[in-house]
């Protein structure tokens, strides 16, 4: 058993995943509301070039605990953080609460005729929710997939893996490499200037997901997934091309005839806003505020 502070005690059920740093488990509560957590459990060598956590973890659970003020049901909640030398080695646990699957073994385990569209709209609705209440907090997540996407067994949608979050500031140098392949809007691609954007285009990018069970731009290079980007929402006139990007515009990039139907059997309002989502501009594309208050959402 393990004790950690605020007395917020454990047991250690069963192992349910290993990464580069530690391992992550699944736990019951001692006593209180005997709830299932998640413990993650690091390990870092205090004697290596690189000691000490690394910043994307700092960032993360410093994150967690500015978020966690406001418990928001739709962003994943820290309830503990420790961190002790022991011998050589600095340990660091995080206990969250428990989840029971990510939205990418969900997507795994529907069936071949999909998801039903109720299901969609509500499932939408809640990563809508928590990505509005990130941006008005000036949080950008950066890393939006379906993996970072949990969902419980009562359909609750929660945002987790804040390792590529940031705060926005008026003087921030922000990271070209962010946001998994597969959901990295094109402005990240072009290495040009992003901001929450980002994030609203790997929620289209889901968001058609959810429809087609498979990714919607399913790049294995940057130049790629450009490519397969352009193939669907069409390639932007040369004028829309960003100024500071190094990547030439190019008419092999793309056709030139912008899809104004992105998935077939879609009803409007559904293409309409996965069609916002999918602007090549930042600038136009929608934010989550006023996606929540699309046709798609609010009619009966």
């Amino acid at each position: 058993m393990d004790v950690c502070p605020e007395s917020l005690r454990y047991e250690l059920l069963t192992e349910v995943g290993e990464g580069s740093f530690g391992r992550v488990y699944k736990a019951r509560e001692v006593g209180g509301k005997q709830r299932l957590l998640a413990v993650k459990k690091f390990h870092f060598s205090r004697g290596s070039e690189e000691a000490g956590i690394p910043p994307p973890m700092i960032r993360e659970v410093a994150l967690l605990r500015k978020v966690g003020y406001f418990n928001h049901p739709n962003i994943v909640k820290l309830l503990d953080a420790s961190a002790v030398y022991v011998g050589s080695t600095l340990d660091l646990t995080l206990v969250l609460e428990y989840i029971d699957q990510d939205l990418s073994t969900l997507l795994s385990k529907a069936p071949s005729s999909g998801l039903g569209r109720d299901l969609i709209k509500d499932m939408m609705q809640q990563l809508l929710r928590g990505l509005d209440f990130l941006h008005t907090n000036l949080i950008l997540h950066r890393d939006l997939k379906p993996e970072n996407i949990l969902v419980s067994n009562r359909g609750e949608i929660k945002i987790a893996d804040f390792g590529l979050a940031r705060i926005v500031t008026f003087n921030i140098a922000l990271t070209p490499c962010v946001v998994t392949l597969w959901y990295r809007a094109p402005e990240v691609l072009l290495n040009t200037v992003y901001m929450s954007s980002v994030d609203m285009w790997s929620a289209g990018c889901i968001f058609a997901e959810l429809f087609l069970l498979r990714p919607l731009f399913k790049g294995y290079t940057e130049m790629q997934q450009l490519q397969k980007i352009f193939e669907v929402i069409g390639l932007p006139d040369e004028e829309d091309w960003p100024r500071e990007t190094p990547i030439l515009y190019s008419d092999r990039l793309g056709p030139r005839v912008s899809c104004t139907r992105l998935l077939p059997n879609l009803d409007q309002d559904e293409n309409d806003l996965l069609s916002r989502c999918l602007i090549f501009s930042p600038s136009r594309r929608i934010s989550a505020a006023e996606a929540l208050t699309h046709p798609f959402f609010v009619k009966p």
